[in-house]
């Protein structure tokens, strides 16, 4: 039985996009309603703090990453580490070793398309 809507993509078959130096996103797989990307950071590249509509859950593949947010507070999420952003909740980020991230967005991020 084939399902309408379902598909997988390989992040070998996906369209890499270097956003900023050091930065690459790859959309994987989407809906209107969930978008799945992977990021590979550069240690020392830096997601400078912005905001979106979408919720953001991400998960840490390999490496580490320091996640800030508004107040200059910050996390440090290592492999194995979960994290969520709240829809327009301001953060950004900052590779400590070279890293990859398998984020979530809901709703799509039509940007990222």
């Amino acid at each position: 039985m084939q399902h309408k809507s379902a598909r997988v993509t390989s992040l070998r078959e996906g369209a890499s996009v270097e956003m900023q130096p050091g930065i690459v996103r790859t959309t994987m797989a989407y809906n209107e309603q969930l978008m799945v990307c992977h990021f590979a950071l550069t240690k020392g590249a830096v997601i400078p703090l912005h905001n979106h509509t979408a919720s953001q859950s991400g998960f840490v593949l390999q490496g580490k990453v320091r996640l800030f947010v508004a107040d200059d507070s910050s996390l440090i999420a290592a492999r194995g580490d979960g994290y969520v952003f709240d829809p327009d909740e301001p953060h950004g980020a900052e590779a400590l070793e070279d890293t990859e991230l398998i984020e979530c967005f809901s709703p799509l991020r039509p940007e990222y398309l």
